[in-house]
This record gives structure tokens, sequence and C-alpha cells, in this order.
């Protein structure tokens, strides 16, 4: 009865971890303000695009490529103005991008110890690195074996977190964060699959509305003129929607307390 009690509760815990939206659970009394967290991609290929990202109001994360000739002027500038830096780890995608390998990036022909290698070769490029997210991966980030030796890696290093970009919906990264014990969520929203203001701002307003009803949420946008427009208009009135901005990392540790306080609520 015990075993079967135990079985019923873990397989509760993981349709809520990996079933539920990342941040499903409703802002309780000791965090009333729903939180928003932002992510720009592809930074470190140009060098102005990369500037406009770094200046944005706030704690906006700066997602750069492990090989882009701006990379690391670009990341200290983002570490100067306390904005998370990130890895944006390349990573082999499916269908016709299958075959689109650029420097750095993780594939699944690799041997365990390329892999490794080229991983550590590309964080190592990122001054002031505080986490990771992955750029493409629609076919890496379906196997959990190629999954299990990068969040092994993260754990061995213990001080990086794992943003899963979900570039497919097959994906098991987050799974697998979470098996290794690495601080993790997933994007909600991408902000500029149609990189025009009027879509822009109705994702950035989708993003809210997810905020506002699962307590937390996650956008990745890229450095798109439009985008960037966009975000320096909303963050300046972001006070006035009733939803923060927070870091990443803070952003997950939120997620984490109201993952903690659903367990101990099923418990009783």
């Amino acid at each position: 009865m015990q075993a079967h009690t135990a079985g019923k509760w873990l397989g509760a815990v993981l349709f809520v971890l990996f079933v539920l939206p990342a941040g499903a659970f409703a802002a309780g009394a000791d965090n009333p303000v729903p939180a928003i967290a932002l992510i720009i991609d592809d930074l470190g290929n140009q060098r102005l695009p990369g500037k406009h990202a770094v200046l944005l109001p706030g704690p906006v994360a700066c997602a750069f490529l492990p090989e882009g000739p701006f990379t690391r002027e670009l990341a200290r500038a983002a570490h100067a103005r306390d904005k998370e830096v990130m890895l944006h780890l390349p990573m082999q995608a499916s269908g016709p991008l299958q075959n689109t390998h650029g420097a750095g990036v993780l594939t699944l022909d690799m041997t365990r110890q390329q892999y490794l290698t080229t991983l550590e070769r590309d964080l190592s490029a990122i001054p002031h690195v505080s986490g990771l997210n992955n750029h493409m991966g629609s076919l890496l980030t379906r196997h959990p074996g190629n999954m299990g030796w990068l969040m092994q890696a993260l754990r061995e290093r213990g001080n990086l977190f794992f943003i899963d970009s979900r570039t497919t919906r097959a994906t098991v990264a987050r799974r697998m964060a979470y098996e290794f014990g690495i601080p993790s969520s997933e994007r909600n929203v991408f902000l500029d699959n149609e990189p025009e203001a009027p879509a822009i701002r109705q994702q950035f307003q989708r993003l809210l509305a997810i905020a506002r009803r699962d307590g937390t949420a996650l956008a990745i946008g890229h450095p798109y003129p439009a985008t960037i427009e966009v975000l320096k208009e909303e963050l300046q009135q972001l006070g006035r929607s009733g939803v923060r901005l927070v870091p990443v990392a803070q952003l997950i540790e939120l997620q984490k307390d109201r993952q903690l306080a659903w367990q101990t609520s099923l418990s009783r």
C-alpha cells in the first residue's frame, strides 16, 4: 500500500512538472505579483544590435553564440549592467536545417568525448556565463542520452542553469535537467517569430497573460529592431501592468518554490 501511494504521488509530481506549463502554479500570498523573465538570443554576431539588447531596461538576460566575433565584448558589457550572461548553445536541428552546422554545434553523431570537449569550449567562450539555452536543437533535444551528457556536465560544474528553448514538442531536455538536479525552466513564448511590431506586442501581451494565470512566464526574443523597440516601450510601463520582470535564475526559484508548496500540500 505504501509503495502504491508513493507511486501515485511521484506520478502526480511528474505530471505537474512536465505536462503542465512551466510556472503553472497560481501566485500565492508570499509572492502576489506575477513575474516574467526575458532572454534575448543570437547575440554576438553583430555589435550594434547586441548593444541595443544590452541597453534594454531591467534584468533582461543576454544569450550569446559561442563563436560570435563580438561575443566576449558584449558579454562583458551585459555583465557590467547586471544582466545575466548566457551561452546560446548550438545544437543540431531536424528537417532542412539538420546539416547546417555552425561553429560550436553539438551533433548527434559526436562521441561523448567530442561532445563534452565542444561543450567546454563553448562555455569557455562566454565571460561571466551563468546559464544556457539551446540554439536550434530540434533533433538533439529529443534524445535522452545526449541530453544526459549535457546535464551531467552541468552538474559537475555546479553553477549553471538550463533553459529549454522548446524548438520541438518532442524535447526531453527539461526532463533530463530535472533528473540530474539542474535548475531549469522552459520557454513559454517566442516574441518575434513574426518580427514586426504589432505581432511582437501581441506576443508580449500573451506573455503577461500567462504570467497572470500561472504566476510566472518566460519569453525568448531576438535583437531585431522591432523587438528592441517594443521591449523598450513595454518594459518602461511594465509597473502599471501588475507584472514584474525578474532575472531568469529568480524565475526558476519562484517556480521551484511553488512546486515544493504543491508537493507539501499533496503529502498532507
